[in-house]
């Protein structure tokens, strides 16, 4: 059996709300970490969403 091809990441609100999103990713374009603009329903508005690793490597 080879390696894993994806990896799992969560994106982390940067309102400080605590929301997040999980997300995979290929292994062969890992780069630099994401940075997106999405949803908050929690402050109800788009905010910016950083990538954060899992300690594990797997949905909680």
């Amino acid at each position: 059996m080879g390696k894993k091809t994806t990896l799992l990441f969560k994106l982390v609100s940067s309102a400080g709300t605590g929301f997040y999103y999980y997300g995979e990713k290929s292994t062969k374009k890992v780069g630099s970490k994401l940075i997106l603009r999405k949803y908050d329903p929690m402050v109800n508005q788009y905010v910016i969403f950083t990538e954060s690793k899992l300690a594990s490597g797997k949905k909680k």
